[in-house]
């Protein structure tokens, strides 16, 4: 038996390519472990699956000044140690990063135990972790050919992101029940980000009274940002978090308002949905955001508000722009040549984990 380590962690989309992969990997006879945080967010969503986890600690590296930047490198050194004895234990023929700052220390471990590395670069280009990871890397696989350029040659491959199977299988009819709207209208789903958006929350129960006139709205505020101002109104259910819900709700919306994170807009592609997005500001991020939303609107896949442009306006303009065109949008989608990234990143991990065994 073959066995892989998986890491990835701090953000849901960290975490759920690599929730996608693990029943090709099952089926593949892969035993699986995970290597995030010691309490991420990763931790209960590997755990509720079944696959055995393992916490190391973690520093977050930063471009700006903070005192925990005098005192994180000593838990990335820690973590690094953490995680070189948990390889050296679990003696793994593969390790596949997804990315975040939890997966430095696993990648340099795996490094010097000699064990092959996949790196998934989601972002148009590599964020900080991924950066000081890629040397380290046996195969680095990406979403966009533009970041090809920001690769080492010859290691890196467009794969597109692991889209989870269950994401495609929701009844819209669950979910009316489920969200309690008993008038069939076209449906507005509005997601922040695994943690939520106070400035896309603010923006939207700012046009509440008149969006809910022409439609149904699910909020998926983030923990802890729900307003109970708005709880019972007719059409309108919002929630800090949902799980197993979200692909019924998926399967009942006509439009989505979203973050512009790579995982979140790939499955929106994959699931043809019209969607607008508002990316982080480059102030509040290293711009990664605008970079994957402006390609996205680019192809035609979406339409893009940034945040300093967002006011009640012009996102009630965008929300009916968007529904009135939205045959535009799905036929664009349809026409993106979509690749199966499941098949083809687990044909790269099988490839050097099979080199790794006949060592």
């Amino acid at each position: 038996m073959k066995r892989i380590i998986l890491t990835g962690g701090g953000t849901a989309g960290h975490v759920t390519p690599n929730i996608a992969l693990i029943p090709r990997l099952r089926e593949m006879g892969y035993d699986i472990h995970y290597i995030g945080t010691y309490e991420g967010i990763e931790k209960k969503l590997i755990e509720d699956i079944g696959v055995p986890y393992h916490g190391i600690s973690s520093g977050k590296l930063r471009r700006y000044f903070d005192l925990k930047n005098f005192s994180d490198p000593f838990r990335v050194i820690k973590g690094f140690r953490e995680a070189h004895k948990l390889i050296k234990v679990l003696k793994p023929d593969v390790v596949f990063s997804k990315g975040g700052f939890v997966t430095v220390p696993v990648v340099l471990a795996a490094k010097r135990c000699h064990v092959p590395i996949v790196i998934h670069e989601s972002d148009m280009t590599p964020g900080l972790a991924n950066k000081i990871a890629l040397p380290n890397a046996s195969k680095v696989c990406c979403n966009f050919p533009e970041t090809l350029e920001a690769l080492p040659e010859g290691k890196a491959v467009v794969t597109g992101t692991p889209i989870r199977k269950e994401l495609f299988e929701g009844n819209a009819t669950e979910a009316m029940t489920y969200c309690g709207f008993t008038k069939v209208r076209p449906t507005l789903l509005v997601v922040g980000g695994s943690t939520g958006s106070v400035i896309v929350n603010e923006a939207i129960w700012g046009c509440l009274d008149e969006l809910l006139k022409e439609y149904n709205v699910i909020h998926i505020c983030g923990k802890d940002k729900t307003n109970s101002e708005f709880v019972g109104r007719e059409g309108y259910a919002q929630f800090d978090y949902v799980k197993k819900e979200l692909s019924s709700m998926l399967a009942l919306c006509d439009i989505i308002v979203s973050r512009a994170g790579a995982n979140a807009i790939c499955e929106l592609l994959a699931l043809k949905k019209p969607n607008i997005l508002i990316p982080l500001s480059a102030n509040a991020s290293r711009g990664d955001q605008i970079l994957n939303a402006k390609s996205f609107e680019k192809s035609g896949y979406s339409k893009v508000i940034m945040e300093e442009d967002l006011t009640k306006d012009v996102l009630l303009n965008a929300i009916h722009e968007v529904l009135k065109n939205k045959e535009d949008y799905i036929n664009a989608m349809k026409k993106s040549g979509q690749t199966d990234s499941i098949s083809m990143i687990t044909e790269i991990i099988d490839e050097l984990a099979t080199e790794k065994k006949e060592d």
